[in-house]
């Protein structure tokens, strides 16, 4: 490469259309406190290290529910199995179904401090112990305190722009 040449960075639309095309589990994070109780479905959630069991978590800064979830400092992400697909789109918000009558359906476990969904593939508890500013975005880093596994069923995840269930597998030789 010639080292006059200026490198340009992706557009915004480039950026999108790859992202479209990495396959992501999808996921409600929750959280329930003084500053009120939301949810949001998230595919942006990647773990950080196991010690301490910490995750990240990205959160739109213009999304309603940002500061809810920073001011209230406890959150719980909640890994969405294949049948679940009708509760994420409430919870993006692409139906007319309010966030108030959202919890009041009894797939949620109301004996913990914030909202639980009681057949998750997994629901991991914790605080927010850091943040930190990233494009429109914010970064959350929690630090988990309860992890809750179902073994089987399948996983939801989103790719090319839909929803897919994932069915597990026998792991593949290498």
């Amino acid at each position: 490469m010639n080292t006059n040449e200026v490198q340009q960075s992706p557009s915004q639309a480039e950026f999108r259309e790859a992202m479209a095309h990495l396959p992501t589990a999808v996921n409600i994070l929750t959280t329930d406190g003084p500053n009120g109780r939301c949810g949001i479905t998230v595919s942006a959630v990647c773990s950080v290290t196991d010690d301490p069991p910490t995750v990240l978590v990205c959160v739109n800064r213009k999304s309603a529910m940002h500061d809810v979830f920073r001011a209230n400092g406890r959150v719980c992400v909640n890994v969405l199995g294949g049948d679940q697909q009708e509760l994420a789109m409430h919870f993006a918000g692409a139906t007319k179904i309010s966030m108030e009558e959202r919890f009041t359906w009894d797939v949620w476990d109301r004996t913990k401090d914030v909202p639980v969904l009681k057949n998750a593939l997994v629901t991991a508890v914790g605080t927010i112990k850091d943040t930190m500013p990233m494009g429109s975005h914010t970064v959350l880093f929690v630090n988990i305190d309860q992890i809750n596994t179902r073994s089987g069923g399948q996983s939801l995840v989103y790719f090319n722009r839909s929803f897919h269930r994932l069915d597990s597998a026998p792991p593949v030789p290498c």
